[in-house]
């Protein structure tokens, strides 16, 4: 099986990016599991605006979504901005929308038969509503959200440590992270010998 992380940071290149630092603590459990996961930092993609897959010219998205039609898990990763999730992460939403008019070989959305789960970092309150807003969507373009699959962490509220900064282990961003990785593992095993029939789902 493979997971793929859109790390929606406003960071670029190898800036410390406190979003891959949570999200590379679910990849360790991947990992051990014998999951393959890849993480992509999209803004280091030049990714246009638009509802479509292909929006032309130097549109780097269907890179992307190459890699997400061959992935069993997405999961969207976010910095909280504003108490919201990042101008980035509603971009890749939109460009996800935009390519569920694309089936599989049984009419259905390319998206069916994948799991999706949110991890998002902050140091201030917004956590469940960005979580909210990202799963609702995930879920509304066929991919199947399992529970309890959004890990997050915010810090006090105002300005204050970010989650690379602490030194303390959060015992309930920990247990979420676990949720999260061996949910959407199972979810998705189940899925790849028992995949959701096309009766009545095609596009």
């Amino acid at each position: 099986m493979k997971a793929i992380i859109l790390n929606a940071s406003l960071k670029h290149g190898d800036e410390l990016s406190n979003t891959e630092g949570l999200a590379q603590e679910v990849t360790d459990i991947y990992h051990k599991e014998n999951v393959a996961s890849e993480m992509i930092r999209l803004s280091d993609y030049n990714i246009s605006y638009g509802i479509s897959d292909d929006m032309g010219g130097d549109d780097e998205w269907p890179l992307i979504l190459e890699k997400i039609k061959n992935a069993d898990i997405l999961i969207i990763g976010t910095p909280l901005w504003l108490g919201e999730k990042s101008s980035i992460a509603t971009l890749a939403i939109e460009r996800l929308y935009g390519s569920t008019s694309l089936t599989n070989e049984d009419g259905q959305s390319i998206f069916y038969n994948k799991v999706g789960g949110a991890i998002i970092t902050g140091n201030e309150d917004g956590a469940k509503n960005a979580a909210a807003s990202i799963l609702y969507a995930l879920s509304h373009i066929g991919l199947t959200v399992p529970p309890n699959v959004d890990a997050y962490w915010v810090g006090e509220a105002g300005p204050g440590p970010s989650y690379l900064d602490i030194e303390h282990v959060n015992e309930f961003t920990k247990k979420h992270v676990e949720m999260l990785a061996y949910n959407t593992m199972h979810l998705a095993k189940i899925f790849k010998n028992n995949p959701i029939p096309n009766k009545g789902n095609q596009l």
